[in-house]
């Protein structure tokens, strides 16, 4: 499985965020502490979306983290409140390109999903006939991840973000048993994830918010329980239990 993190907060460098702290998300791409069983390392590629004066940026890659020696610089240079941030472990059938990297971005949002939906795409054929054709067509790549985002974005239409999120989770889960949904999205204004059998922790310092797959650096972090929702923007972090949620 993949790691992932999202912070709100005052500028930092994406180096502090995401380099330099121990056990940092760098760090994860090679040694996580807790997969649970979906694999040992994330060297399927990396991606870091943030946002400059409310302007999203992105930088992907399909080479381990590690390999990018340009990166250190680069992100030393960067300063932002906004920030989501992926490793990724690939799945099997599923593509190794720089296209199938999180972050995934529609508008103003970022995506990311840290899990897997067994059986796809056959199992999410039903649910998917919903979609009008153009968003399955325009997927960045055929994949479980990009296609949750996409019937997440079509709830989005008549749900706010936090409803359209938890409904598409229970949705997927009936589909497809056993499916590992952490999903984690941002419109550089709020973070909203969810734990659904799989590692979450958050940590909350007044003003600023982290949400990561793993505990990293200082600070006092919380664990998510299992099957919830998080909702959070700098300040405040609301977490609600998923199963029974309307």
């Amino acid at each position: 499985m993949c790691r992932h993190l999202a912070y709100l907060g005052p500028p930092v460098t994406l180096s502090a965020l995401l380099l330099e702290p121990t056990h940092s998300l760098y760090e994860q791409s090679w040694s996580p502490q807790d997969m649970r069983g979906g694999g040992s390392v994330n060297a399927d590629g990396f991606g870091v979306g943030w946002y400059v004066d409310h302007q999203l940026v992105r930088y992907r890659r399909d080479v381990p983290i590690w390999t990018d020696d340009n990166l250190p610089g680069l992100l030393g240079t960067i300063r932002s409140g906004a920030v989501l941030a992926a490793v990724r472990n690939g799945t099997d059938r599923m593509p190794h390109t720089e296209a199938a990297v999180a972050p995934f971005v529609h508008g103003n949002w970022l995506f990311s999903h840290n899990g897997r939906v067994p059986g796809w795409p056959e199992s999410l054929v039903k649910l998917s006939e919903q979609l009008p054709v153009t968003d399955l067509l325009t997927m960045d790549a055929p994949l479980d991840s990009t296609n949750v985002f996409a019937l997440i974005r079509n709830r989005m239409l008549t749900q706010s973000p936090e409803e359209a999120v938890s409904a598409v989770v229970r949705e997927v889960e009936a589909v497809a048993p056993g499916s590992r949904l952490n999903l984690l999205m941002t419109d550089g204004e709020r973070v909203i994830a969810t734990a659904w059998t799989h590692s979450l922790h958050v940590k909350q310092t007044g003003d600023s918010t982290t949400v990561s797959s793993e505990p990293f650096g200082d600070g006092e972090w919380t664990a998510v329980p299992d099957r919830s929702l998080l909702v959070a923007t700098a300040t405040a972090v609301h977490i609600s239990p998923m199963e029974g949620r309307e």
